[in-house]
């Protein structure tokens, strides 16, 4: 059953909205326990399965959507290609209990924002929320590796990760670089110095000359070519 909790309307406004989509209701308490504490974060939505986290997404104004991949009715890849059909869909960061599998790869594809094992330390899946609605891309290191394998349709886990950054200038090197790091447009042109648009075009470059996906594809590109080492 979907369950909503609302946050009083100022701290609405000024904190991230986040929804919990898991069947399991002891994952959605652990994680709602998690976010808690934090002062910009607010847990305004509960649903257990991906027809509920529709529901949610049209119903919620959701910032953020953790999202489970196996659920029953809908599962989460059913999920995700629906809400990419929404105007504003929320990001979305899955999470799993399995290591990089071709679910993990596909919801990737289906436009997810990243994705966290759920043993993740509780500091770093709030990072990864804020992260998240900032438009940045949210990796666990720990999958970054093994899902290199899931994406052998893809021509980076065959030519390989270094041979494709090597067709980029220093600049979008530096650019990568950030995205790798989970840094939205907006702190990646604080950090260069460059303007939002510009940051824009720099990330549409790099993904059209390494044929990546999207910008969460292009991160594990990044940490898988030892740019974050």
């Amino acid at each position: 059953m979907t369950t909503q909790v609302e946050a009083d309307g100022d701290t609405a406004r000024s904190t991230i909205r986040v929804g919990i989509v898991d069947d399991e209701p002891m994952a959605r308490v652990l994680v709602g326990k998690i976010l808690a504490p934090a002062p910009d974060v607010t847990v305004v939505a509960e649903g257990a399965d991906g027809a509920e986290a529709l529901e949610l997404a049209r119903t919620a104004a959701l910032d953020v959507l953790l999202l489970d991949l196996r659920m029953p009715r809908m599962d989460g890849l059913g999920a995700l290609r629906e809400l990419r059909r929404l105007p504003t869909p929320p990001a979305v960061v899955v999470l799993t209990t399995f290591h990089a599998d071709e679910a993990v790869a596909t919801a990737l594809h289906l436009g997810a924002r990243g994705f966290l094992l759920k043993h993740v330390d509780p500091a770093e899946l709030v990072r990864a929320v804020r992260v998240a609605a900032k438009g940045g891309a949210v990796l666990d290191p720990s999958l970054t590796q093994n899902l290199m394998a899931h994406l052998a349709s893809h021509h980076l886990a065959r030519i390989g990760a270094t041979t494709e950054i090597a067709k980029l200038s220093t600049r979008l090197l530096d650019v990568l670089k950030l995205v790798g790091l989970g840094k939205s447009n907006n702190e990646i042109a604080t950090d260069l110095h460059l303007s939002d648009s510009t940051v824009r075009g720099y990330v549409s470059e790099i993904l059209a000359a390494t044929g990546c996906a999207n910008r969460v594809t292009a991160a594990v590109l990044a940490q898988r070519a030892g740019l974050l080492d």
